[in-house]
Parts: structure tokens; sequence; C-alpha cells
């Protein structure tokens, strides 16, 4: 009896904790598969189950100051924010414009030389009136630039250290007000488009139509920059007073109406109306801004835009995060109620006559590669997502014909997809000012040409792209007026058209180019082999496969390609200061017209010519082709403007500024939970027309990403095993303990 009675207690206190440790592992497993469906999810449950739009971004926006902005990836955000005049119709095709912020479309006026009007066909015709009239009670975002005190002063325009000791962005100021759209918001925004140190990449373009634009530009611009060495001051810093100036063409009439006057005729001048440069500034933020002590904090209309747009950005964190905010003063617009073109999904227009914006917040997360992205979209994590080429089999069967269709498994989950080809051009550029491989003698261009044959855009679409483009011919894209199908379309310094097809030159034909252009086999006159560099922004571990082919392709003309990887931000300003000499880079339709395409080609846009904020990125400048341009800009569509266009894409493809690139083909894939879908590339305003079912996606979140609690099955049963050891050695120490005590007694 006395040998049990001491062992017995020992060993049940042994299984007792033993036992607790087991309840604990349990109940942790319990709690596990309860709240395991929310481990894995990047957001809150509130945020999930409501009207929140979840996207994603790449590249950290340099700009959102809507003058200087001119980049898709900042648009993108911009363009939900500010609100330019017109805007284009969501659903019709043709492209339609209609009014945004006005009344009716503008009216327009031609004119004589006397201000008298006349027909649009007189040969007296001098200028083109338009008149804008804006819609009353459109409100401005909340901010604390339009916050004043009793006595009617600027709160917030005089602060310093200690006033902003605490804050971080625009949204944690406590006072925040509003104030209406004005005609002069928008005599304003022109007038920042005009001062040559806001570096505006449409500035050169415009001072050619707009009366009085070039002229007001060099006052104002010389009148600053005489301010800024009188003060010592940087141009971040100081306020210049643009209310103070007036441009000759442009008027305020009254509160809601203002004037533009253009020289001659420009019918692609209501295209342009449809994008951020024309969007209204308040000078009350300009002012705010300049504030060195905001300055300092990167808080600056660069940083935080406010607009009259549907939405607020309320969060700009480039490394993380970026999140926009319906606007709570935001005006009456509707979804549109007609405009279907046939053959489209009727239920597009089962919101017709709703107010807008559907959709009450976007989250636009960081995500640096394609693979984690497309996962967390399969997760139903983002509410949309592009095909990369590594996802491109997962999600899409290509039948014998080409034609694309969605694989099972997509079907299954109930995903959707777009497939349009867009109306965009991505070019391989050539500096025109470099010494080596620009110029416009017979051996610089043929040496141009060599490359461009060399440079496979058709290997480059089926490996990288699966597909989803056409080599470019020209820098005018399919459905673009001046674009031509088959074989009169081809541009014959490097294709063939043979049995009905186009047919790359053959390298042979390339080399003997080179050889021409004083490199045989690569070799230049010291007997070196020609080295060329290539700047690029694809810094990640998926370009490398990219860049790695574009180094083969060099390498098939006896060249060495040196490539010199950097972020966006720094591969532009290296390529608006002309130190590239080779770069690729592409470009979206602004309106549908030739000469959005053609410009990018002129001499006068060339970043060269106009300190970096030129839009022709090559630097290429042929007189003849500027020539050609300066005629062809202004002209309705007609044969005659065909010819033209003809000439120059001759002159343009002999020269070979660019190796020409491709034509994307679009293709987007979007859960079922996301209405109101429809491809629409030259409207980039396109949010506010999305709507979330907020409950399907919840639904689907659960049922897609069960918890997976194997692990911690086997994790218990790993604890167990190891612990049966120690209960064994355990119970014979203790039988040995007591064995020797016996044995004593």
């Amino acid at each position: 009896m006395t040998n049990y009675f001491y062992v017995l207690p020992v060993r049940n206190e042994f299984f007792k904790s033993l036992l607790t440790l087991l309840m604990g592992l349990m109940l942790v497993s319990h709690l596990s598969l309860v709240l395991a469906g929310n481990w894995n999810n990047p957001y809150t449950e509130e945020q999930v189950a409501s009207s929140t739009l979840f996207s994603s971004f790449s590249q950290s926006p340099k700009h959102l100051d809507p003058v200087v902005s001119y980049s898709s990836n900042e648009w993108a955000i911009l363009s939900q924010v500010y609100e330019p005049p017109l805007q284009y119709h969501y659903l019709k095709r043709p492209y339609t414009l209609e009014p945004l912020t006005l009344q009716k479309m503008p009216n327009i006026r031609y004119l004589d030389k006397n201000h008298t009007p006349v027909s649009s066909d007189s040969p007296d015709l001098v200028f083109t009136e338009y008149l804008f009239t804006l819609k009353q009670g459109i409100q401005f975002h909340l901010h604390p630039a339009f916050v004043k005190d009793s006595s009617g002063a600027f709160l917030y325009h005089q602060l310093n250290a200690q006033d902003v000791d605490d804050i971080k962005s625009v949204m944690d100021f406590e006072q925040q007000a509003t104030r209406e759209l004005l005609a002069a918001d928008y005599v304003y925004a022109l007038k920042r488009m005009a001062l040559r140190q806001n570096h505006s990449p449409v500035l050169d373009a415009m001072k050619q139509y707009i009366v009085g634009l070039d002229e007001f530009s060099k006052q104002v611009s010389e009148q600053y920059q005489t301010e800024l060495n009188a003060q010592n001051k940087r141009t971040q810093t100081h306020f210049f007073d643009l209310n103070s100036f007036d441009i000759k063409g442009v008027q305020v009439v009254d509160k809601y109406r203002y004037k533009v006057l253009i020289k001659g005729t420009y019918p692609q001048f209501l295209y342009w109306l449809t994008m951020n440069f024309f969007a209204p500034i308040p000078w009350e933020a300009v002012a705010f801004y300049k504030q060195s002590i905001l300055v300092e904090k990167n808080i600056t209309l660069d940083t935080s835009p406010v607009g009259t747009g549907p939405y607020q950005l309320v969060e700009n964190n480039p490394n993380k995060r970026m999140r926009l905010l319906a606007n709570e003063h935001y005006r009456l617009e509707q979804y549109p109620s007609e405009g279907l073109v046939e053959g489209a999904d009727p239920k597009l227009l089962l919101d017709a006559g709703k107010p807008l914006p559907f959709v009450k917040e976007v989250i636009y997360s960081l995500e640096k590669e394609s693979v984690p992205l497309w996962n967390k979209f399969l997760q139903g994590y983002y509410d949309a997502s592009g095909v990369s080429s590594d996802s491109f089999d997962q999600a899409v069967s290509v039948s014998s014909t080409g034609n694309m269709s969605l694989t099972p498994e997509m079907q299954e989950k109930g995903i959707q997809f777009l497939n349009i080809v867009q109306p965009t051009i991505m070019y391989f550029g050539f500096n025109m000012a470099d010494p080596v491989i620009g110029g416009y003698s017979e051996k610089q261009q043929k040496l141009r040409q060599a490359l461009s044959i060399a440079i496979n855009f058709e290997e480059y679409i089926s490996i990288f792209l699966n597909g989803r483009g056409e080599p470019a011919q020209g820098p005018i894209p399919p459905g673009i007026f001046g674009y031509t199908e088959g074989e009169s379309g081809i541009n014959r310094v490097i294709f063939d058209w043979k049995a009905g097809r186009l047919q790359r030159k053959s390298i042979d034909v390339a080399k003997q180019l080179l050889a021409e252009a004083g490199y045989p086999n690569g070799i230049g006159k010291d007997g070196k082999p020609l080295t060329l560099h290539y700047d690029t922004a694809a810094t990640g571990p998926d370009s490398q496969s990219i860049l790695n082919w574009y180094r083969k392709q060099f390498a098939l003309l006896g060249i060495e390609l040196v490539i010199r990887a950097t972020d966006y931000n720094r591969f532009q300003d290296k390529v608006r200061k002309a130190k590239v000499q080779m770069f690729s880079w592409g470009w979206n339709a602004d309106y549908p017209d030739p000469e959005n395409f053609l410009f990018l080609l002129n001499g006068a846009n060339a970043t060269i010519h106009t300190n970096g904020s030129g839009i022709n990125s090559a630097n290429y400048d042929n007189p003849e082709f500027n020539r050609l341009f300066q005629q062809m800009k202004t002209m309705e569509n007609t044969p005659e403007r065909l010819e033209i266009i003809q000439k120059m894409l001759n002159i343009a493809q002999e020269d070979a500024p660019w190796a020409w690139g491709y034509y994307p083909k679009a293709l987007s894939l979007y859960h079922s939970w996301q209405h109101n879908v429809w491809p629409n590339p030259l409207a980039n305003n396109t949010i506010k027309y999305r709507r979330i079912d907020a409950v399907e996606r919840v639904e689907k979140q659960t049922l897609w990403n069960p918890p997976v609690m194997w692990p911690f099955v086997v994790v218990l049963l790993l604890i167990v095993a190891s612990i049966y050891p120690l209960i064994s050695a355990y119970r014979q120490r203790q039988t040995a303990v007591i064995s020797n005590k016996q044995d004593k007694v």
C-alpha cells in the first residue's frame, strides 16, 4: 500500500498537465477553424463586406499634379479625382464626347481677323472660339486650403512648424472646407500649364493653338524666374500669383462661363478637353501647398491632389497602398441609359439612371510581381486582374483559329474576361540625339534599320505575350484613321509580304545593313564589338527573361547590349533629359485621331527642344516629316489627309527612330461580383461606373479559401509522439526510484 500511495499522486499530476496541454492544443485548433478564413485575407471583414473596389499598382506614381502628369499609372488615380470639361461616353462606339462639368457641349464660333462670325469653310476664317458653360453647384473636395477664420482670412495659409508637428497628410488637418467650382478655376489651370517651370508636357503643343498662350508663357515664366532669383527661393516653395496675369485668348466671361480662342481650326481640341491638363485647379490649393513647411513633409499638389471628381485621394503611400474615398459632395451624375453597341451584354444597362459613383472606396495595393497578384486574384482578394505570361495557360485557352476563351477552371469560378486591341503602341526607341545610334546620315539610318529587323517582335509577342499583340508597322495603331490593313500597310523596310502574310526580313539582311553602316559582324573601326546601352525600368525578377531576350537579339548581329535598369521615376528623368541611348516606352491614345500618335515624332515636341517636357522621347526631327505634320494635323479625315499620312509613315519607316514594337491586345479578367465592366481605353474615369456585389464576394472568398488545418493536426501528433517517450522514461525513472527506496527499507 505504501508503494502505490507514493507513485499515483505524482503520475496523476503529470497526466493532468499532459491533459491540460492537449486540451489547450485542441482549443487552439478549434479557434483556428473558426478564424482561419481571415488569416490570409489582406483586408478587414468590414472592407470586404462593403462597396470597396480592390485593385493594385506596380509602379509608384511620380506626379499627381494634373498639369505635369502624362503617364497611365498616374492617370489611373488622377482621373478619378479631377474633372476636365468633357469626357467620353462610357458605352458608345465610335468614341463619343459628352459634357462632364459643362451644361452642354461647348458653343463653337468661327471668326475672321476682326472677330466677326464666318462659316466654318470661309477663306476668311482666322479663329475658332469655344464658349464653356459650367453646371452650377459643383463642389471641390473637402480640403484645408479652403478653410477661413471668422475674419475671412485663410486659416492654414501661414503655417509654422508647430502647426504641422503632427501633420502627415492633408487629411490630418482638423478643419476642412469646400467651395463651388468656378469658370476661373479652369482658366487658372491653363495659366499653370503656361508656366514653364511647371514642366507641362503639352505646353508646346497647346501654345501653337491657344491665342496668346505663347506670349503669356514667356511673360510669366520670366517674371517667375526673376522673383525666384531675387528671393533666393526654390520653385516648390514660391507662390506666384497667376491671377495677376491674363492670356489674350482666354477669358472668364462670368462665374460659370469662360472662352478659349484657337488659331484657325483645330477639331482635335475638343479631345484635349477630356484630359487632366484641362481640369480645374483652385488657386487656394496652389498657395496652400507652396508653404515650405508642407513641402518639407512632401505634402504638395504633386502628392495630394484636390479636385471635384467622384473620388478623393485620402491615402498616398507609394510603397504600400493608395486609397480613394467617394466624394461626399459629388453632384448628381447618373449611369448612362443608352448607347450600348450591338452585341454587348444588355446587363450593362441594368443600372441605367442610377446615381454615381457606386463604389464607395478604392484600395490600390502595391504588387511588384505578377505571381502573388495572380494568386490573390484567384483567391478573390483582387476584383480584377490582367494576365501575365506565367498565368496565361491557366486562364486562357486558344483555339486553332486563334480565338481565346477562358479555361474550365476560370469558368467554374464565374470569372469573366475582356479582350480588345488597344489604341496603343509599345515601341523600342532610339535617341536620335545620340552620336552613335542617332543621326540622319545613311549609315546611321542603316544601323537603326538593322537593329529594327533583328529585334523580332513577332517572337517577343509569342514568347512574352502569348500572342496578345500585333507587330507594329508604324506609330498609328488599328482603329485609328491612317492605319492600313494588309499588304499596302506594311513597313517595307522591316517586312516583306509573302504568301498573303507578313514576314520579317531575314537576319542576313540585317547583317548586310549593319556592314553598310560601318559595323561588319558588329565590329567597329577600332576593331572592337559595338556596344550599345539600353535603359529600362524593368527591374523585377519577372523582367530578367525579357532583358536576356533583348541581349540575344543584339548578339545575333555581334553587338553587345548593356542593360541599365533603374526605377521608373529615374527612368523617366533620363529619357526626358535625353540621357539614354535606347529605351522602351509606350503611348496610349489620348484621343482617336492620328495626330495624337504622329505628334510623338514631331520635331517641335522633342525633349531636347522643350527642356524635357516634350513627348517626342526619341528626339526625332526630320524637317520634311515636320512640314507634313503641320499640314495634316488640323485636317478632317479625308483621302487627302490619308495620302499625307502615308508619306509621313514612309519617311519615319526609312529613318527608323523607333523599332516600332507592337500594338498590344488587352486581356483583363474580373470576378462575377464586379458589374458594369466595359472596355473604354480612351476613358480614364471609369471607376465611378463599376458596381460591387459585396455579399457575393464574401461568399466566394469564404468558399475559395477554406482553412488548411492538416499542418496543425500534424504538429499535434508530433507533440504527442514526442511526449510518449518522455512519459515512458519518466515512468522508468519513478519505478527505479521506488525500487531503490524499497531496497533501502
